[in-house]
């Protein structure tokens, strides 16, 4: 059904023609220690806390080798790395959302790094065609729910605390809908532009996504069908921001404002939040249940090196000391992220049991809520370059009233369907 490494984009054929031409910005010199300067693009190191910024500081103190971490805004960084190898320009190694088929035939092998390092079993991605790990995952990732304490504190509405706690989706409703009308609040939640959020919400209602048929075609499910009409509601009725999906507003920000009850965002957002969320207390809670316990988790970015530099053996030295536990643990409770590799014990200065919630939400989770990333992965490795979402795309139109969601869903399918040729 996937195309093969044959069938790949015309940028393959753009990079092998400067295959002998090392990569100008990955370093400077050749010859070890204080002449050489690694260049790693990555995206959201700043927004937290520094993680990869206070690892390369710390292994030019041990090494003399300078790592350069360059950050590029998540939306632009496929498109960064994409161009960079058109030029034969890609950098020393990037934490890249998954691989591309530009540049697919430049990634080193990083097989005896993960085994040394003991990644997680379910992001251990082979390449299908040699047999060979190229990418390794930066952290463990997942959808989660923030709330806005001091509003539903001041409405006097309980909330759960531990996954022992259960609630629906129709219950957090009724109760958001409380603290809107009790408070000054504006929304009873909001929810990320996010085909991987939309999935996680899927998944409660016990959607499977959208999958590969006997046919060999594409579709989404009944049940994520009813997941979609649901969330068309609650944009509808005021309940959710409309213009965050229609309109493409910020939903951090809008959460930041203090005037929302709820936030379906992620993980990645708690060192964020540590940080910048000033006016009112935030607590992380369990995902509301339609029927299922589900969040969408896997990878939050892939660690690839690339060949043709003129510092592989530099590179691989720095992702091979970068997952040294005693290394990736400091990265980890610096940055606030779950591990992503095995025997390491994380130790967070602050908010330790909205990281403990997460893990038990991952531990209990369907194993359709980690095949997202690692299929991305995969995909790229065959040569199929996926550069839009239909899932997203089409969800907009339909929150937008330009079509049924007869008309959504068949075009989800026949989208999903032709990429997946």
């Amino acid at each position: 059904m996937k195309s093969s490494r044959t069938i790949r984009s015309a940028t393959i054929i753009a990079a092998a023609v400067g295959a002998l031409v090392l990569a100008g910005c990955s370093s400077s010199g050749g010859g070890g220690g204080d002449d050489v300067t690694l260049e790693f693009v990555q995206s959201g190191d700043a927004a937290q806390g520094g993680g990869y910024a206070a690892l390369a500081k710390k292994y030019e103190k041990e090494t003399g080798v300078k790592v350069k971490v360059v950050e590029v805004p998540s939306d632009d960084l496929r498109t960064r790395l994409r161009t960079a190898s058109q030029a034969n320009d890609l950098p020393a190694l990037a934490a890249a959302p998954d691989a591309d088929p530009a540049w697919t035939d430049r990634m080193l092998d990083l097989t005896d790094i993960s085994k040394d390092a003991k990644v997680l079993p379910a992001l251990q991605v082979e390449d299908p065609e040699d047999g060979k790990v190229k990418a390794l995952p930066t952290t463990l990732t997942g959808v989660g729910m923030f709330l806005n304490k001091t509003l539903w504190d001041e409405a006097g509405v309980e909330y759960p605390t531990s996954l022992d706690q259960k609630w629906t989706w129709d219950e957090y409703v009724q109760k958001a809908t409380e603290v809107v009308d009790k408070t000054d609040a504006e929304f009873g939640a909001v929810m990320d532009s996010s085909a991987h959020r939309l999935r996680a919400f899927m998944f409660e209602f016990g959607s499977q996504g959208v999958t590969e048929q006997s046919d060999g075609t594409w579709a989404l499910d009944a049940e994520g069908e009813k997941a979609l009409e649901y969330f068309k509601k609650l944009n509808d009725a005021g309940f959710m921001p409309k213009a965050v999906w229609a309109a493409g507003d910020d939903p951090s920000a809008t959460f930041k404002s203090g005037r929302v009850a709820g936030y379906m965002s992620g993980v990645w957002q708690i060192a964020d939040f540590q940080a910048n969320i000033k006016d009112f207390d935030w607590v992380s809670v369990p995902l509301p249940q339609q029927p299922v316990r589900s969040t969408n988790y896997g990878a939050a970015s892939w660690i690839v090196a690339y060949d043709g530099t003129g510092v592989e053996k530099e590179t691989l030295d720095f992702v091979k000391w970068m997952y040294q536990p005693e290394n990736y643990k400091e990265y980890c409770e610096i940055s606030g992220c779950l591990p992503a590799i095995d025997g390491v014990d994380i130790t967070y200065k602050d908010d330790a049991y909205a990281f403990d919630l997460y893990n038990g939400e991952i531990a209990e989770s369907p194993e359709i809520a980690a095949r997202q990333t690692v299929d991305g992965l995969k995909n790229s490795y065959t040569g199929l370059a996926i550069d839009s979402e239909p899932l997203k795309d089409e969800t907009i139109k339909y929150l937008n009233g330009e079509q049924s969601l007869e008309q959504t869903v068949k075009n989800i399918d026949t989208v999903s369907t032709e990429q997946m040729k």
